[in-house]
């Protein structure tokens, strides 16, 4: 077996360490430690201090005053008793809803969800990178975990109901389970492992357990959005075939059955919806308006800037400063390899780099539009060779210092000393923590700008729809047009839309529907309602995030109102001609919402 040149250490084949044991260079074990990091009066590792930072933060930073999102609110309505469930679209999965079923089956409650699902991530966090726990060194991991964690994608996304998050903490696992059975299965098979390396809980026995959680990993991915879980396989089985000595049929069997069980609902549902899978990928590619050649790069970078969407992308690019990491990250990225590859080390940090970009190209080159969260599951397995890098620059700059302090010290004993000259390693260093200061300033300014429209949002929706009630439309209702789902969703009501992506009702059924429950049109502006709402009463809302102007046209099913009100004006608008407004007011939803 080889050795690496980062110190003594049993390792596989082709660089992957076979055992724990005692290592120097970036890291040392000695031994295998509790489980989840956490031992008989000890405090949690460094990986589970991030984990829990990262939960704090959340709690703290993000958590308090926000609202569900237009994506959020179909997702929590799937799973909500006694609401009516908005339109679910082809590019949607049901994993997410899943997830956050413990909570939205026992209560209504927002901020209750909010700290289930910051508490999960956290707990997420922590077990993605310590699957890596036998393949890098424990500093690099917490380095890494804290590099990701500090993103404010990250800090954004960790209490929200957006599947993105997870598909990173699931591929990140995936991959460090694939390697851990790479060379778990090598081990097994290698001529010079004794019995106490074959046996033992970190040896032959432990091979099941990887395999296992590279399944699961695939399977999570795969319910939370399936199409990522292709990209996340193929590179999997690329290097299972490619690499001779990686060849295992168990690795190939596992990453087959694991995209099969994560998919299973989603074509199940696309045969009973859309006629099949072809179909529904078909509808789905419509939706995100086509799928192909389309160089989104740029988008990525605009949208760093705090936008949660950038759809279509052609607005200036006014902070550039948001986005020096990102420039940042293929450097740091390909010094990490360089580095492991020196240490022997390459697979470990290259087959995660490899996935990540495989996870990143569909966004970066298919889809012509951006949004940060895409990019996550790109960001968390590159999150690894950036920390390598990082920490052998560090270690290199303070190994230096060291030895010229130590020949510092010889001279003056011997009397012939100079000045001393570590003037160069102090200001490298200084100059990296400030570098690594300035960015999470940028992040947290960012967070905050973009929580804070949160909140803004979530009080916007809130006194529209407690409108909404006051002037007669609840339970049971529907209420149609601009934002629709959010509104119908705080005001108790089901959502429709008569065209667009999510149409999923006629003029017909609206005008059935408005006999005999409250019905409320919402449009903007000038506007004129739908040909089925002419001639309904007419009121002016309090304004919607982006709207200024907004009016609802209410059907004869709601009651008339007799109270007076300083926010709301009621007005009856006379309505000569017909107009594409009745296109605006069944739109469900503009391009910028429909893919998930």
């Amino acid at each position: 077996m080889t050795q690496t040149s980062a110190g003594a250490g049993s390792s596989g084949p082709q660089g992957i360490r076979s055992r724990p044991g005692p290592r120097r260079g970036l890291g040392r074990r000695t031994g295998p430690g509790p489980a989840f990091g956490v031992g008989p009066g000890r405090l949690p590792g460094p990986l589970g201090t991030v984990a829990c930072a990262y939960t704090l933060l959340q709690l703290v930073l993000v958590v308090p005053g926000t609202g569900l999102g237009w994506d959020e609110t179909v997702y929590v309505t799937q799973v909500s008793p006694g609401v009516d469930p908005a339109f679910f679209s082809a590019p949607r999965a049901r994993g997410i809803t899943y997830l956050i079923a413990p909570v939205t089956l026992l209560t209504p409650s927002v901020i209750a969800l909010r700290i289930y699902l910051a508490l999960l991530s956290g707990l997420g966090l922590f077990l993605a990178f310590r699957a890596w726990r036998r393949l890098c060194p424990e500093p690099v991991l917490a380095l890494a975990s804290a590099l990701f964690a500090g993103l404010w994608i990250t800090l954004l996304y960790g209490p929200q109901v957006m599947p993105n998050l997870w598909v990173a903490f699931g591929s990140l696992f995936a991959v460090g389970c694939f390697l851990r059975a790479v060379q778990l299965s090598m081990l097994a098979n290698t001529a010079q492992a004794g019995p106490s390396v074959r046996s033992g809980p970190h040896g032959r026995s432990g091979l099941p357990a990887a395999l296992l959680g590279l399944g699961a990993g695939v399977a999570f991915v795969g319910l939370m959005r399936p199409v990522d879980a292709l990209w996340l396989a193929l590179p999997l089985t690329a290097a299972s075939l490619f690499v001779r000595r990686w060849r295992r049929p168990a690795l190939l069997l596992v990453l087959v059955v694991g995209a099969a069980l994560g998919w299973a609902q989603w074509v199940a549902e696309a045969y009973g919806q859309y006629g099949g899978p072809v179909a529904r990928l078909r509808r789905a590619g419509e939706i995100q308006g086509g799928l192909g050649w389309n160089l989104a790069v740029d988008d990525q970078v605009r949208s760093l800037d705090g936008r949660l969407l950038c759809r279509p992308c052609d607005v200036p690019w006014r902070r550039p400063v948001t986005a020096v990491w990102f420039f940042a990250l293929p450097l740091f990225t390909l010094g990490g390899i360089l580095v492991a590859a020196r240490l022997r080390r390459l697979p470990v940090v290259l087959l995660p780099a490899l996935v990540g970009l495989s996870l990143g190209v569909q966004y970066l080159l298919l889809i012509g539009y951006a949004a940060p969260r895409f990019l996550l599951p790109m960001y968390a397995l590159l999150a690894l060779p950036v920390a390598l890098c990082m920490a052998w620059i560090v270690r290199g700059l303070a190994q230096r210092r060291g030895r010229r302090l130590l020949q510092w010290h010889v001279q003056r004993l011997a009397g012939t000393a100079g000045p001393r000259r570590s003037v160069r390693e102090a200001l490298a260093v200084s100059a990296l923590a400030l570098a690594l200061v300035a960015h999470l300033a940028v992040q947290y300014a960012v967070l905050d700008s973009a929580v804070r429209r949160g909140r803004v949002s979530a009080a916007e929706f809130g006194r529209a729809a407690a409108e909404l009630n006051r002037l007669g439309v609840r339970a049971p209702c529907v209420v149609i047009g601009e934002e629709a789902v959010r509104v119908a969703h705080r005001a108790g009501c089901a959502s429709r839309q008569v065209g667009g992506h999510d149409g999923s009702i006629t003029p017909a059924g609206i005008a059935a529907l408005a006999r005999e429950r409250p019905v409320a049109v919402v449009v903007e502006g000038d506007d004129r309602p739908p040909a089925y709402a002419r001639g309904w009463r007419a009121v002016r809302l309090p304004r919607l995030p982006g709207r200024d102007d907004v009016r609802a046209y209410l059907s004869p099913a709601v009651p008339p109102d007799d109270r007076p009100s300083a926010t709301v004006q009621v007005q009856m608008i006379s309505l000569a001609s017909p107009s594409s407004a009745s296109a605006r007011a069944g739109r469900p939803c503009g391009p910028s919402r429909c893919a998930g």
